[in-house]
């Protein structure tokens, strides 16, 4: 059985990788990879978003959720 790193996602058939969340510089990441950071799947984010019920709130930037990188870490518990 092939073990992949903890930096690599599987998604159906794709592999997706993101970076540590201490190594991110953009103030803000996509549903997909913040639902990585609270290992959680997208649609629970989603979900979050939209009952507003969530440990942080996105933003919401022409039609599509950006979740913010500081508030994910203060979240998590990580700082900032």
């Amino acid at each position: 059985m092939e073990t992949t790193p903890s930096s690599l996602k599987t998604i159906g058939s794709h592999i997706q990788q993101f970076p540590p969340l201490e190594q991110v510089t953009r103030p803000t990441v996509p549903t997909e990879q913040a639902a990585y950071y609270f290992n959680r799947r997208p649609q629970t984010l989603r979900a979050w978003a939209c009952l507003e019920n969530g440990p942080i709130r996105p933003l919401r930037i022409n039609g599509r959720l950006a979740w913010g990188v500081k508030e994910i870490k203060k979240a998590l518990g990580l700082g900032e």
